[in-house]
């Protein structure tokens, strides 16, 4: 009666995700709470350390970057709502969102993809790459990715139920195609780095590329690790004709949670592969919040390519 009494007053009358009683519930509960503290406090370091870092914001690759960890951060915050309380998202929907809060796992899919071409033509045709694709066009890039996925949404909220399923359908097929895309690209990227920049004399400019390229594949084989079994178990429950496996709500939802926790995934390999990014981090969060943080965590090379 107590939780019921303290669901009811904390949440507006929308019920917790377990009902603690047993310590599965508990466990559900308490590893939701650590789990969006935690990919806020890392995803939210990241946006920080190259929004206040000027030669990071002026590499294109970092612009994606904080791109995706700006997302990544709202993903962890959102969590607070979709992991601790009774939600379902989705056809039928319970307690949603009108699928907005998952709507920026799509966002993060985009700019990966977007990423992958950017690298992979700033490796392969410098030249082109540097006449092109300038710092104005990278952030029209990824604010197309916004727009683009919050105008799908829009649309699948405002026409009729049978229009919205068909979208939906349309937008697992996209997605679909998004990831054989992202699978070749990350082959071609693999190929670049392990065969192309081999040949490259050795240089900071070097060094520089294969980091950018070591973390972008890390970052793809990782988010296809962490969405395709969420991918599958969606189209075999609304393509396959039924079937796949239902959870309670998104809190309970295995699927979900592993996506979700590419969020969390991404700017860690993101601090992981760039020692700039790391010493960016340290210097303009950590050791304001630490004065005993004096350590250095990474050296500041690599920051010289565009």
């Amino acid at each position: 009666m107590l939780l019921s009494n303290m669901t009811d007053s904390v949440s507006g009358g929308v019920p917790f995700s377990v009902d603690f009683d047993s310590p599965e519930d508990y466990f559900i509960f308490i590893f939701q709470i650590l789990f969006a503290t935690t990919t806020v406090l890392v995803a939210g370091t990241v946006v920080i350390g190259i929004s206040a870092t000027r030669a990071l914001r002026l590499q294109n690759r970092y612009i994606f970057m904080l791109n995706t960890s700006i997302c990544d951060t709202l993903v962890g915050f959102s969590v607070y709502y979709l992991g601790l309380f009774d939600v379902q998202e989705g056809y039928p929907s319970r307690n949603g969102t009108y699928n907005v809060l998952p709507s920026l796992l799509g966002v993060n899919i985009l700019t990966f993809l977007f990423a992958q071409f950017d690298r992979y033509f700033a490796v392969c045709h410098p030249f082109i790459y540097s006449r092109f694709i300038t710092r104005h066009v990278v952030i029209g890039i990824n604010i197309n990715c916004w727009v683009y996925s919050f105008a799908h949404l829009l649309a699948r909220n405002v026409l009729p139920i049978s229009k919205a399923m068909q979208l939906y359908v349309f937008s697992i097929v996209f997605f679909q195609i998004i990831v054989l895309t992202k699978m070749v690209m990350t082959i071609k990227l693999y190929a670049v780095a392990r065969y192309q920049l081999e040949k490259d004399p050795p240089s900071a400019e070097r060094e520089s590329k294969k980091e950018s390229l070591r973390i972008i594949i890390f970052v793809v084989i990782s988010f296809l690790v962490l969405w395709c079994p969420s991918f599958v178990n969606i189209l075999i429950r609304f393509v396959g004709g039924g079937g796949g496996l239902t959870s309670r709500n998104e809190a309970t939802n295995l699927f979900a949670i592993m996506a979700r926790f590419n969020a969390l995934c991404t700017p860690s390999v993101y601090i992981w592969g760039s020692p700039a990014l790391r010493e960016a981090v340290m210097k303009t969060v950590w050791r304001r919040v630490c004065p005993r943080c004096k350590r250095r965590v990474g050296s500041s090379h690599g920051m010289s390519w565009k």
